[in-house]
């Protein structure tokens, strides 16, 4: 028997979410389901263009096109790796490389976590840690973790001048339609969703923490001045989304973890895969 092979990428448009803010959209098929999940980074343009994450290997060559066609490679002063996992520096080598001015904005624990992966420009490197902020010409952006990750070395970012909040691996859900917005989705299937996804695939310590003091954490990340929240694995959230989409996650330390998908479904995805051979 041979195997199917694995779905191409989706191609998505850039799309802007605010003033000089723009989502690099990727979408893949979901493993096994009819479902699909996108896998985004943030390009922030003004004085000083700042390109925050830097996508996945699968998707290089549309990515690179992407990014570029909305800031010339010369004129990116930062890229801002929120954390050291690959959906997130697929192309970290690439941008340095074709970015000569630019700065990358990492932490120490980062540096020393990926830098087997990476051969980090120490010179061109700014040490940013949760609860730091860095100048980028025309604004200040803040440095601030979200409540749900799955890297030590994980830092959200937000910039006040246009509210806009990168969540990184928090917020993350499967979508039954890759062009489906959230407002569209219904939401007992959201809600599930973002659960099977935090206990899953990104945070499984939440059904240890304490749910009073994860709550303060929570109450922190949701009263910054937050208009729009962009992450890596979910479309855009905006007005009473947000309240919403934060009350979800606050809830996580009292919800039993779904069951996965184990062995018995790896078996039947193998099996509605396989193709005969000739």
């Amino acid at each position: 028997m041979t195997f199917a092979p694995v779905a191409p990428t989706i191609a998505v448009p850039p799309v802007k979410i605010a003033s000089d803010t723009y989502v690099i959209q990727q979408v893949q098929p979901a493993l096994g389901q009819p479902l699909f999940v996108y896998i985004n980074s943030m390009v922030i343009l003004g004085e000083e263009p700042v390109i925050v994450d830097t996508g996945t290997p699968a998707n290089r060559k549309q990515w690179l096109e992407d990014v570029f066609s909305l800031v010339e490679p010369e004129d990116v002063r930062w890229v801002f790796l929120s954390h050291d996992d690959v959906d997130h520096t697929g192309n970290l080598d690439q941008v340095m490389t074709a970015c000569p001015n630019a700065k990358l904005v990492c932490n120490w624990a980062m540096v020393e976590r990926h830098t087997n992966c990476f051969d980090f420009p120490i010179d061109r490197c700014r040490w940013v840690m949760h609860d730091e902020s860095f100048s980028v010409g025309d604004r200040t952006l803040h440095a601030v973790r979200p409540p749900v990750y799955d890297s030590p070395t994980t830092r959200g970012l937000f910039d006040p001048t246009t509210g806009v909040y990168w969540g990184v691996d928090s917020f993350a859900t499967p979508l039954p339609d890759p062009h489906m917005p959230i407002a569209d989705l219904d939401p007992e299937f959201w809600r599930f969703g973002m659960t099977l996804f935090a206990f899953g695939a990104v945070s499984p310590w939440l059904a240890m923490v304490d749910h009073d003091k994860f709550g303060r954490l929570v109450d922190t990340v949701q009263g910054l001045d937050i208009t729009t929240i962009a992450s890596c694995h979910s479309p855009v959230l905006e007005g009473p989304l947000i309240p919403q989409a934060f009350d979800q996650i606050r809830a996580f330390p009292s919800i039993s973890p779904p069951p996965l998908p184990d062995q018995s479904v790896l078996d039947q995805i193998i099996a509605a895969t396989a193709v005969p051979e000739a």
